[in-house]
């Protein structure tokens, strides 16, 4: 969708103020031959009409941003082939088709390591929405990747990029931006878009090989992409859902700083799903346990299929399923079913596909992606027409949480929105996103407005945390949730543990020296306590599996 303008002319209106920007006064100043508009200016928007565009007007997407030289030399220990290079050579390719996946992956990996790899940002999963009409001109998306190479034709860096006409598939919202532009008589659309299309998953947007020249390759890459900004003439260039590091590295290049913020789970070395609970308050606790009853009280049986597990057939039927929410949901059927497969073909055990059957029949599904060290939920969906209590729930939270634990991956991240998923273990985190606006009038508004916003973000993320499900002192992305401290005034001495296996409950004394007003460390008390009594017990290795601390209590001085 884009906006088409109605002009009328010989009118010497003034433009009616955004309430985004404030005072137009303020910030506006130019005429017709600017980007901005003023009183004086003829002719002046009185009316926006939405209708579909689904193309952006032409743009020749296959030349070069020029060449960079490199500074320094390598450190001594270096290879010939990586002392060799002098100047990076930086182009646009019009298609992601145009580099080899070899070439492109060895990018994504070297940026994060395999450890940590993101499958959102592999060739197979790029190509898949080039290749299946999603992320193409024809849909608003004109890929316009970059690319870096050095003197012997050896890529060196990639950035997934796109011009869009419109701001949907995103998750990162500007509407009131674009709205703002069109009041004064400016364009927004076309904009470049530096992101995974439909994908709101945080990850690495400038994607470098690992070299001793690897960081002046990155502000090589920042700099081609101002200079394709203003080459193209569009409104603006926005890295979406980019890693901390690398917003704190926009922001050095110039760019507005914008955060968000999701609901993730962390994976405290659970060994099972019910340790898991066990950290949570009781009616949490209790209304989980609840919800998966309701799963076999329907007679419903949940599976999850890996790779070569996900017949055609499961495709097809996650599909219909996916309309069906997006349908019923006032949403956009962005994917289509070729993507489904061609992402089953591709990325086999990377693929994760949670279905529910009622008997023979499939009626659910919910995909995920398999990363490095994360599980990424993305889609979810089930027969029109059909209610199942809870199976949502099942589906899309419970399921990952057991994969993540069973597959030994320290997260899972939901996607987007959702307050109802803190409820299930899944807590705010923060999300980054880097914003480079062309005109410095609409910059310096947007800026300021992001200082207000990034304010109430935070102080939003402050109360979730402080309502959070979990037990006190649990520590939960490395943040403690709430302070465990005594009833006592009196000081701590050591603390009193239950731990807990199958239908077996042993309390146990631990604690330090320096404890007073402290949570203990709970792993660190689990290693001692199996350690110490398997020596006593002189009981084997397998004895020490599936125990998990299900109470602290605080001994204190006197008691």
């Amino acid at each position: 969708m884009a906006a088409c303008l109605c002009f009328l002319g010989a009118e010497l209106l003034q433009p009616r103020p955004s309430p985004f920007l404030g005072k137009k006064d303020r910030y506006v100043s130019k005429c017709p031959s600017g980007t901005l508009r003023s009183s004086s200016c003829s002719f002046v928007v009185r009316a926006l009409f939405w209708g579909q565009k689904k193309t952006v007007d032409h743009y020749e997407m296959h030349f070069s941003l020029g060449s960079y030289s490199l500074s320094g030399s390598a450190p001594e220990g270096n290879l010939p082939s990586e002392i060799k290079p002098k100047k990076i050579f930086i182009s646009v390719v019009p298609s992601i088709f145009e580099v080899s996946p070899k070439d492109w992956d060895a990018c994504a990996v070297d940026v994060s390591g395999p450890e940590k790899l993101n499958p959102f940002l592999t060739h197979a999963f790029l190509s898949s929405l080039e290749e299946s009409g999603c992320a193409v001109k024809e849909k608003g998306w004109v890929p316009c990747h970059i690319i870096a190479k050095d003197e012997d034709e050896n890529i060196v860096g990639v950035v997934p990029l796109y011009l869009k006409s419109h701001s949907y598939g995103e998750f990162v919202f500007d509407h009131s931006w674009a709205d703002a532009y069109y009041q004064y008589g400016a364009k927004y659309y076309p904009k470049l878009q530096c992101c995974v299309p439909f994908t709101p998953v945080t990850g690495h947007r400038i994607l470098v090989r690992e070299n001793w020249y690897k960081d002046q390759v990155f502000f090589m890459l920042v700099s081609a992409m101002k200079d394709l900004t203003s080459k193209l003439q569009v409104s603006s260039l926005h890295m979406t859902f980019s890693t901390e590091n690398e917003w704190h590295q926009m922001k050095e290049a110039g760019f507005l700083q914008r955060i968000g913020m999701q609901y993730h789970w962390q994976n405290r070395n659970y060994m099972n799903f019910d340790e898991f609970l066990m950290d949570l308050k009781q009616n949490k606790r209790k209304n989980i346990r609840q919800e998966r009853k309701k799963i076999s009280a329907q007679n419903l049986t949940m599976k999850r299929l890996h790779g070569d597990e996900i017949k055609a057939r499961h495709w097809d039927s996650f599909y219909k399923f996916y309309r069906n929410t997006t349908d019923n949901k006032w949403g956009r059927a962005f994917l289509t079913n070729e993507f489904f497969h061609n992402i089953g073909s591709k990325m086999g055990d990377q693929v994760l596909l949670v279905v529910a059957e009622d008997g023979d029949e499939l009626i659910a599904g919910a995909l995920n992606l398999i990363g490095g060290d994360t599980l990424y939920g993305r889609l979810w969906g089930c027969q029109p027409d059909a209610y199942y209590p809870s199976l949502h729930f099942e589906a899309c939270y419970y399921q990952a949480i057991e994969a993540a634990i069973e597959l030994k991956l320290k997260r899972v991240e939901a996607g987007a929105q959702g307050e109802h998923k803190m409820q299930r273990g899944y807590m705010p985190v923060m999300t980054y996103s880097c914003h480079y606006i062309l005109d410095a009038g609409f910059g310096k508004a947007i800026g300021e407005f992001l200082v207000r916003e990034t304010d109430q973000m935070k102080l939003v993320m402050k109360l979730l945390h402080d309502s959070g499900p979990f037990k006190e002192g649990i520590q939960v992305g490395g943040r403690l949730v709430s302070t465990f401290r005594a009833q006592s005034p009196k000081p701590i001495k050591s603390f009193i543990f239950s731990f807990q296996r199958s239908d077996v409950s042993i309390a146990w004394v631990g604690g330090s020296k320096n404890m007073e007003d402290k949570r203990p460390d709970l792993s660190v008390v689990k290693s001692s306590f199996l350690k110490n009594y398997q020596r006593l017990t002189l009981l084997d290795e397998k004895w020490s599996k599936g125990w998990f601390c299900k109470e602290a209590r605080p001994l204190v001085q006197g008691k």
